[in-house]
């Protein structure tokens, strides 16, 4: 007698990738992500990757801050608009889309966090329990009343994992400055973010040109620029107790831009945490430009 054989298909060993290293370990694809956008090149990456790796997007976009090309690509039942500081419409608006997950992406303009805002009552008491108010504690209290929502605020490196900061030479012009000059760098750019002045700085063989605080980063090099900058190094981290849902620091076009006009030809970015605002874009820029990106493990 003939036996009959039926042929299994082949079961590969080999799990799919994650989607992003920086997602809760129960993460569900399947729950919309709501982009809470503001300023710039980064909510629309942050879009991008999010669209690409097939999760359900919305978007909160603030009014006079997320680009309105941004806003474009989303259809009208999957946005809304709300000003600066309403946090009960934001909060309204996660419930709508019924969001699992919320992002934080893009700068929203620093005079408006203390004289732009248009805070409805629900902004009001918040603001009443802080004795503080800068940009981490107002956007570490939104942070917790969208968690007590139930919602789910992702790490703002979630998705764009390939556009982080990496260990070592990230262009072919490398580093002038000595070893030692570099750890000083860094060593003044922690300590300013452990005290919550700034997380970038401008050195020079061991003197401090300039150190960011609420003028930011652009204003922080062109200061640096007016003083002599042959070998100097800018360099930007992170918090030793970073919180990583809000206020990741980024580094862009403009930035390169800055640095290119005040002479300033090295920047050392902390891997694995800045982030770098269309990556493939950025190298080929500070290539063109003679600037020596290098990622600080």
């Amino acid at each position: 007698m003939r036996r009959s054989f039926v042929l299994k298909p082949k079961v590969s060993r080999h799990m799919p990738a994650p989607l992003s290293a920086f997602l809760p370990p129960a993460f569900d694809p399947r729950r919309p992500v709501a982009l809470i956008a503001g300023q710039g090149r980064y909510p629309a990456l942050v879009a991008e990757c999010i669209r690409a790796a097939g999760v359900p997007l919305r978007l909160v976009a603030m009014d006079e801050e997320t680009s309105p090309e941004l806003q474009a690509t989303f259809p009208e039942s999957e946005r809304a608009l709300i000003k600066v500081g309403q946090i009960g419409a934001l909060l309204k608006a996660l419930k709508r889309f019924d969001a699992g997950y919320a992002f934080m992406a893009g700068q929203v303009s620093p005079r408006r966090l203390f004289s732009g805002l248009h805070p409805d009552l629900k902004a009001l008491a918040l603001l009443a329990t802080l004795k503080r108010r800068n940009a981490e504690t107002i956007f570490g209290a939104i942070a917790r009343e969208i968690e007590d929502l139930g919602v789910h605020l992702l790490d703002a490196r979630a998705f764009i994992d390939a556009h982080l900061a990496t260990p070592g030479p990230m262009t072919r012009q490398k580093v002038s400055a000595d070893r030692d000059y570099v750890d000083h760098g860094l060593h003044i750019a922690r300590e300013c973010a452990r005290l919550d002045i700034g997380q970038g700085c401008v050195v020079r063989k061991g003197t401090v040109l300039a150190v960011e605080a609420y003028e930011g980063t652009d204003e922080m090099i062109r200061r640096a620029g007016t003083l002599k900058t042959d070998e100097a190094i800018y360099v930007k981290t992170v918090k030793s107790r970073q919180d990583y849902r809000f206020d990741v620091p980024c580094f862009g076009l403009k930035t390169l831009e800055v640095l290119d006009a005040a002479q300033i030809r090295s920047a050392v970015l902390e891997a694995g945490r800045v982030i770098l605002i269309d990556k493939p874009a950025v190298l080929a820029r500070a290539e063109q430009l003679g600037i020596a990106l290098h990622g600080a493990a």
